[in-house]
Parts: structure tokens; C-alpha cells; sequence
């Protein structure tokens, strides 16, 4: 099989547990684009973040964030962008309060957080990010019902952190009974995004695919969370870190090393150093 794409998510398998990037993985991805491969970053994470992390891979193209709802190479020019409309968001985050947990509101220019009893020193906290022109801005509310009455918004992603997966998945279940407008992605730990109808990262990497004209089978997928089971299964090749949890394991064609073992690199220089450089496969009429 001939792969066109390499997609990856970020925490997990690009970023180490202390959140930053091994030299091996830039090098990797930079002998994958030698050979003419399309690289992408498929994630939860927003825009800011990931496309700050993709410059520092040299990765220029477009990139999957906000657990698909907002495709993009530059902030102010989105390739595609589904979000949740005013009304649901707040509707949806009046629900929220009702429990014990951390609400993020996570806009593509901004992150607006609630302040829970464990976070009382975050209370009016705001930090700013730069990357190049751009600033993120990330601020703590007291009740972020209230800040919305005042300040509407209409959010590519909202996450939701419960202190169980239990809780996550009653909460679940109970919104997706309640609004036919959104859909509840679990990330294991408690951890839940909670996005427009019809928005997935598998959703979001086809949709990117299908404009860039590469299959489905031409995609190699490496992930380490239990949201890349579904990518992994569907794409030509999935890979799995070895640092990811067993059912993430049991899902994917192929395990790498972990992380810390630099897996990236090693599954790279192993699936694509036999593979001839798409510009000539092109040349040589093995592909279109």
C-alpha cells in the first residue's frame, strides 16, 4: 500500500506527559514530508495551540482541531468551521452547572473557564498566549451561565471535566436526549467535548481528505487516546503509541514505542524508508 497522509494526534503521541516535543518527532515528520507525504494533525486541542505546535513541526498545510469542528492553516481563514449556536451553548452549559465540574467554553480565539470550589485562586485569572500576530486568551468566571447572558457565544467545542467516567457518561446520555443539536465525544478520564451535531474528528479528517483528494486507505493514523479508536479503524493503517490504554492497542494495526521511546520516529522511518517519494510514484504513473 502506497500512504499519501500521516495524521496524528497530539497528547500522547507528539508531546511527552510534561507537554513538550521530542527533537526525534520534528525530525520524523520533517523525513516524512521529504518523501512527498501530507501531514496533519487530527485533535481536541484548539486552533491557537495546535497550529503553534504544527509551525514548530513546519507543518504549513491544514490541520484538524477542536475535536473537528474547526479546519484550518491560518485562524482567519478556516476551511471548515461547525459550531454550537448561541442559545445551545448556554443552554447546555446551564445544564453543566448542575454537577461538580470544569466547563471550558473553547472558542477558536479564546477559552472561558468556570471557577469551582478547588479553583478559587483562578477566579478572575487571565493569560495570554502569542503566536506570532495571534493571542489566545484563556479567563476563569464565577458562573459562566452568567458571563454568557451578558456575552453570547457560539463555540466550536465545549469540555466538560467530571471527577468519574460514570458521571461523563450520565451526562451523556442525559444531553443527548435533551438536544438533537450536539453530540458528547468521551476521552476516558472523566473527560468529555461536547460539539455540534455531525462533528468528529474522523468526520473532520475525511472531510479534509476528500478536498486534498487522498483516500481513507491512503492514511496512516497514529493516536494514543480512546477519541482515535474510530480514526484508527478507519484509516489504511492505524497506529497506536504504546504508551495508550489497552482498548486503544487492541483497535490499531500496528503498536510503535512509546513517547518516551521517541514511537513517532520509530513508526515513521519504519513504514515510510522503503516507500519512493510520491513526486516520483507520480512521475512513474504508479498514482495519480
Amino acid at each position: 500500500m502506497i500512504y499519501r497522509m500521516l495524521a496524528m494526534d497530539i497528547d500522547g503521541t507528539l508531546l511527552n506527559h510534561n507537554g513538550r516535543l521530542n527533537k526525534e518527532s520534528k525530525a520524523a515528520i520533517e523525513y516524512a514530508q521529504s518523501k512527498g507525504i501530507h501531514v496533519t494533525l487530527v485533535t481536541n486541542r484548539n486552533f491557537s495551540t495546535s497550529k503553534r505546535l504544527a509551525k514548530a513541526l513546519k507543518i504549513e498545510g491544514y490541520i484538524v482541531t477542536h475535536s473537528g469542528a474547526y479546519i484550518a492553516s491560518k485562524l482567519e481563514k478556516p476551511l471548515f468551521v461547525n459550531k454550537i449556536n448561541e442559545d445551545i451553548t448556554y443552554e447546555v452549559v446551564n445544564f453543566l452547572e448542575r454537577f461538580n465540574v470544569q466547563i471550558a467554553i473553547v472558542h477558536e480565539k479564546f477559552t472561558v473557564m468556570n471557577q469551582r470550589e478547588t479553583d478559587s485562586s483562578m477566579l478572575g485569572k487571565i493569560s495570554w498566549q502569542r503566536d506570532s500576530k495571534l493571542f489566545y486568551g484563556k479567563h476563569y468566571v464565577e458562573s459562566l451561565s452568567d458571563h454568557l447572558v451578558e456575552k453570547p457565544v457560539a463555540t466550536p467545542k465545549i469540555e466538560v471535566a467530571f471527577s468519574t467516567n460514570e458521571e461523563a457518561e450520565e451526562a451523556g446520555l442525559a444531553l443527548n436526549g435533551m438536544y438533537d443539536e450536539v453530540e458528547c465525544i468521551h476521552r476516558g478520564e472523566g473527560k468529555m467535548d461536547i460539539v455540534a451535531k455531525g462533528v468528529s474528528k474522523l468526520r473532520g479528517l475525511l472531510y479534509l481528505c476528500e478536498r486534498l483528494g487522498i483516500t481513507r486507505e491512503q492514511v496512516v493514523m497514529v493516536g494514543s487516546k480512546i477519541d482515535d479508536i474510530s480514526l484508527m479503524e478507519c484509516c489504511g493503517l492505524g497506529v497506536a503509541m504504546g504508551n495508550a490504554p489497552k482498548e486503544v492497542k487492541e483497535a490499531a494495526d500496528w503498536i510503535t514505542r512509546t513517547e518516551a521511546q521517541n514511537g513517532v520516529q520509530y513508526m515513521v522511518k519504519e513504514l515510510f524508508r522503503k516507500q519512493h517519494p510520491i513526486d516520483f510514484l507520480k512521475k512513474m504513473n504508479v498514482i495519480k
